[in-house]
């Protein structure tokens, strides 16, 4: 009689699909309390307390050394998975990688802006709000896109991205009568679409990088990264930040647990991230983070109590059907042409790449 573990590693090898929601449900867990996790960081009032909306305490304004951290735990976590990658072939990456670093250093920069920008938003507006609006990226992804890399969408993919956009508008309509205050500022959402710009632009490097010299998956998110934790670094000391931070932290130590806990969850997530590309490809990596980001809006309402009138639950629904819609047809489509023209393990880099434009990589899977 076979033990127990036996068993269940008999079932993981055989049963794809255990493997799949496997992997599926760590992304979601992993992505869903880095959500928590990170507006706990950002929203809280250290050392006093909100009243009408005004922190009469302090804010946390350190986001260039919390990137840092994020992208120095992912730069390493990716190094690691390249070494363990070189002697089991998880990933199924046997090509050197003629990738310019000048195009990875861009890629940082844009990395870096999408991140920051999006981060700092958070000073201004509720968690709900920012996840809804940073989900017109794929607007200027594929805009940007067309424009740096010359690639075509269908009209299937634009209708959605219209429903998508309305969605967006009816979340973020204000009435006439409407007394906008820090919940509600034009400032965080403006950084939001910086952050998407910034995000949109770096989508469309990736594509053209694709088209030319086909990085591979885990050279893209090393090499992101550690750029983007070596000019954060110059940044930091450039600016005095970390002398600041450290002040900050001092004064309230608590801090550093949640920073240590984002920054491993996040790059626990990479790993379950390219697990899921490498072996089931770009659709179930889409749909598993959209799915995160709605239970994020849920748990922000619930437990952080940022309400939603029913105009934006409506608004909500809309997005997110548009975003699975998106999802499910949109990388469908993509695989059905590669079964068609391409062999199979072009069909892995494809859904390699475009599962880093879907997926949020540190903010961005």
């Amino acid at each position: 009689m076979a033990l127990p573990l036996d068993s269940i590693i008999k079932l993981w090898d055989k049963n794809p699909r255990i493997r799949l929601l496997t992997f599926a449900f760590a992304i979601v867990l992993c992505f869903f309390f880095y959500g928590i996790m990170q507006e706990k960081i950002m929203r809280t009032c250290y050392g006093g307390e909100f009243i009408d909306g005004k922190c009469n305490g302090e804010r946390f304004k350190y986001e260039m050394c919390l990137v840092f951290t994020y992208t120095t735990w992912n730069f390493l976590v990716a190094r690691f998975l390249i070494s363990i990658n070189n002697r089991v072939q998880i990933f199924h990456d046997d090509e050197e990688d003629e990738t310019h670093r000048g195009w990875y250093a861009l890629c940082a920069v844009c990395n870096i802006g999408a991140i920051l920008c999006s981060n700092m938003a958070l000073r201004h507006i509720n968690y709900p709000t920012q996840i809804i609006a940073k989900s017109c990226k794929p607007i200027p992804v594929m805009v940007l896109g067309y424009i740096i890399a010359k690639k075509h969408y269908t009209i299937q993919r634009y209708f959605f991205i219209l429903i998508l956009v309305a969605g967006v508008v009816l979340f973020n309509y204000k009435e006439g009568n409407h007394q906008s205050g820090e919940e509600n500022s034009y400032l965080g959402l403006i950084l939001v679409g910086i952050s998407i710009v910034s995000g949109g632009t770096l989508g469309g490097i990736e594509e053209r990088m694709r088209k030319t010299t086909k990085p591979r998956a885990l050279e893209i998110m090393f090499n992101i990264n550690l750029f983007s934790a070596l000019f954060l670094s110059i940044a930091i000391l450039l600016s005095l930040e970390f002398m600041t931070f450290y002040h900050f932290v001092s004064r309230y130590p608590e801090v550093l647990a949640k920073i240590a806990g984002a920054a491993f969850i996040t790059a626990l997530g990479q790993v379950f991230v390219f697990l899921t590309i490498a072996n089931f490809g770009a659709l179930p990596t889409s749909i598993a983070t959209t799915t995160r980001k709605f239970f994020n809006v849920l748990v922000s309402v619930i437990f952080f109590g940022n309400t939603l009138i029913t105009r934006q639950w409506i608004a909500v629904v809309i997005v997110f059907g548009a975003l699975f819609a998106d999802s499910f047809f949109g990388n469908k489509e993509i695989f059905n042409k590669n079964k068609e023209n391409v062999k199979n393990t072009d069909v892995e880099k494809n859904a390699e790449m475009e599962s880093l434009k879907t997926a949020e990589g540190n903010e961005r899977v």
